[in-house]
């Protein structure tokens, strides 16, 4: 009867090897994670941006029908001036940004007067993946701004 052996050779692997996986498997992950948070900030901005559009495009409707904007993000919906933009919340979706509605570019929040001039700013939440990523803002007048840069 023949008998099957484990040559000293071929006992499993060995310690150099074991810690060549590690370092390699390190390596990649200092380089994907960096990568997916990045992804996971642009995702989060971009769907930023669509609500903004899509509340811009609200604020629109609200002033071919009364020829002002809408007064508040968080006011039921009317398709009048003297009504809102319907969020139930000041967030976006995802609750990384605060959405803001001011009258003015100095800086004014609209709370109880309608206008003719909006501007919608997307505020990133302190202490979220945002927070250093820069407020998104769009304007009645057309001006998307990121940061200090357009959008």
């Amino acid at each position: 009867m023949k008998r099957f052996s484990l040559s000293r050779g071929h006992a499993g692997f060995t310690l150099i090897e074991l810690m060549i996986v590690v370092v390699i498997v390190g390596i990649l992950l200092g380089i994907a994670v960096p990568n997916y948070r990045d992804y996971i900030v642009k995702a989060s901005r971009e769907a930023a941006k669509t609500e903004l559009l899509q509340l811009a495009n609200l604020q629109e409707k609200i002033f071919l029908n009364s020829n002002n904007y809408g007064f508040s993000v968080t006011s039921a919906y009317t398709g009048q001036s003297t009504g809102g933009l319907g969020r139930t919340s000041g967030k976006t979706e995802d609750g990384k940004y605060d959405i803001v509605l001011y009258a003015s570019d100095t800086g004014t929040t609209l709370m109880t007067a309608v206008g003719q001039y909006y501007r919608l700013a997307a505020v990133p939440v302190a202490g979220s993946t945002q927070a250093s990523d820069g407020t998104i803002t769009i304007s009645s007048d057309g001006r998307k701004v990121r940061g200090t840069g357009s959008w």
